[in-house]
């Protein structure tokens, strides 16, 4: 099934924000009426989104939009990771669904994943490049949910993994150590808080205990700070345009803060945006004229 790439509404604005967390600043960096960006991941000196089902590269010392182009791709979705190599990306595509490894400089793709009856969404690589953790979705012949997983492969779509079962998880992430995946989960209680486990799917572990719906934690390089979409309490899924909060971590998972209140959710920190010396990190919000 075909999806067409997010878009703004009318009125509508995509901003690029940065927020150090030792000073507590939080900087717009980047604005447009034209598209919608989202999911940045930060790599050296500049950011990466995605936006119009292609990616884009962000410089920070002069932001503006240069596209990266990688020929032969189906459009891609906001769910791509760097490899540790810092030469290259891997990307989740709409309509055929798979996972795909690019240069970032350009350039043609590989495919990863291999054909199955999963929908995939790439969030995490191992610190060796080594091995993928994605989301294996199923759906029916209407496309209607069925269920969505933790899974591993190989960087070579080699030994596929199922590691949970029979409850809603996402956002996979290995830790700088590459001893945990960090993901969130409704397995505890019902509805999205943040988990840990081992990345062989046994010693899992529940870390948040809020009434919110919480999803998708990224760790910073150093493994000393942590981050994660914060939803209301009764939101069902990740959803787009809604009031959500940034929360976070610094010591203790049960002590999270929220560092930013913005309009957002879908799009705005889906996947690893911290920069490289573990002290900042990026996301979008998605304002209305009116707000």
């Amino acid at each position: 099934m075909k999806v067409p790439p997010r878009a703004l509404a009318k009125g509508q604005s995509a901003q690029v924000w940065t927020h150090d967390t030792v000073t507590g600043q939080t900087r717009l960096v980047f604005q447009t009426s034209d598209l919608l960006v989202e999911a940045p991941n930060w790599v050296g000196e500049a950011l990466i989104l995605n936006g119009g089902g292609r990616l884009w590269r962000l410089p920070l010392a002069s932001p503006g939009l240069e596209p990266i182009e990688i020929p032969g791709l189906p459009p891609l979705n906001n769910d791509h990771v760097p490899d540790p190599d810092g030469a290259h990306i891997f990307l989740s595509t709409n309509d055929d669904w798979q996972i795909y490894h690019a240069p970032l400089a350009g350039g043609a793709a590989t495919r990863v994943t291999r054909d199955d009856d999963l929908l995939h969404f790439l969030h995490g690589v191992s610190p060796d490049g080594g091995q993928l953790a994605f989301v294996g979705v199923k759906v029916d012949e209407a496309f209607r949910f069925l269920s969505a997983e933790i899974c591993t492969i190989r960087a070579d779509g080699s030994d596929f993994r199922q590691l949970t079962d029979r409850a809603v998880a996402d956002g996979p992430e290995y830790s700088p150590d590459g001893a945990w995946l960090y993901y969130n989960t409704e397995q505890f209680s019902g509805h999205a808080q943040i988990a840990r486990m081992r990345p062989d799917g046994s010693g899992a572990e529940r870390l948040s205990f809020a009434g919110t719906v919480d999803w998708f934690p990224h760790l910073s390089p150093d493994g000393a700070r942590a981050v994660y979409l914060s939803y209301p309490p009764g939101t069902r899924g990740h959803p787009a345009d809604l009031w959500v909060e940034l929360k976070l971590v610094e010591t203790d998972w049960t002590q999270a803060r929220t560092v930013a209140r913005l309009f957002g959710g879908q799009g705005t920190i889906n996947v690893n945006s911290w920069s490289p010396d573990g002290r900042s990190f990026a996301f979008v919000s998605y304002p209305m004229a009116d707000q």
